[in-house]
């Protein structure tokens, strides 16, 4: 049995891998997925943390045990890790210098998982696209569109960036929908249609209740705005849409036009 263990596969620069090396590997190896198993249950189980924080905590954790078992493997199967970065440090520096945007992503990754200021699951608005976080690794976020596409963004455009966290102080928000009328029409009752067609939307909330602000006098019609809360954020520009349907069919049904610009031009013929 001591000659089967001792028994070398290959020898490379004075290393030499024997099967005990390679049983020890199986071995870490086994025990580093059992470890990461029973880390993920118990971070799971906990209630004091929501989803979004409990992926963030596991996937840290994960790393630093990935890193460090793969530096005590190296030691286990006789790397002289001291030996190794001093050999190589020369290559580091000018692999860094070449990798500095990777590197960055990488940072920006670190930053993100420990600050919690971008969670799975929340809403963004960067540069004018809507999507929601799936995934964040180290490197890369993983983000799903409005027109169902999903994009692989490096970390660093989440951290470099200005954006939108739709969702980084509750799951509620608030939206506005414009029309302009008349000036023949009854102010108040366009105010009363206005806000009992909010009553036909689930997705609007009930609190807090919706208002209408009478914005300006336009140059062709009195102009309105009606402000809503809703937590349907990803899919808000549908819902929006049938409201303005839904409103349309009411102002013709109380015969309320909603005019269009008029431009009046004289001609004055010159003798």
């Amino acid at each position: 049995m001591k000659e089967i263990f001792n028994y070398t596969i290959f020898t490379f620069d004075g290393f030499t891998f024997k099967i005990a090396t390679l049983i020890k590997i199986v071995i870490l190896f086994t025990i580093i997925a059992v470890i990461l198993k029973l880390v993920r249950l118990s971070i799971y189980k906990t209630a004091r943390f929501d989803q979004a924080k409990k992926f963030s905590i596991y996937t840290l954790t994960k790393y630093v045990i990935i890193i460090f078992s793969i530096i005590y493997g190296l030691n286990v199967i006789g790397f002289n890790i001291s030996v190794l970065l001093a050999g190589s440090a020369a290559l580091l520096v000018g692999f860094g210098l070449g990798m500095q945007n990777l590197f960055s992503d990488y940072i920006s990754g670190l930053i993100i998982l420990i600050d919690s200021t971008i969670r799975v699951g929340d809403i963004l608005e960067i540069n004018g696209l809507i999507c929601t976080v799936e995934q964040i690794n180290l490197r890369t976020t993983t983000v799903y569109t409005r027109e169902d596409t999903s994009i692989i963004l490096p970390n660093t455009d989440l951290t470099r960036n200005q954006l939108i966290n739709w969702t980084h102080s509750g799951t509620n928000a608030r939206f506005e929908v414009s029309v302009g009328v008349d000036y023949s029409s009854d102010v108040e009752q366009v105010i009363a249609i206005m806000l009992s067609i909010t009553t036909n939307f689930d997705q609007i909330k009930k609190e807090p209740q919706a208002f209408v602000r009478f914005k300006e006098f336009g140059d062709s019609s009195l102009n309105f705005s009606i402000f809503f809360w809703s937590d349907e954020i990803f899919r808000i520009e549908k819902i929006k849409s049938d409201y303005r349907i839904a409103l349309f069919k009411a102002f013709r049904e109380h015969n309320i036009g909603i005019p269009f610009p008029q431009r009046v031009i004289h001609n004055a013929s010159i003798q």
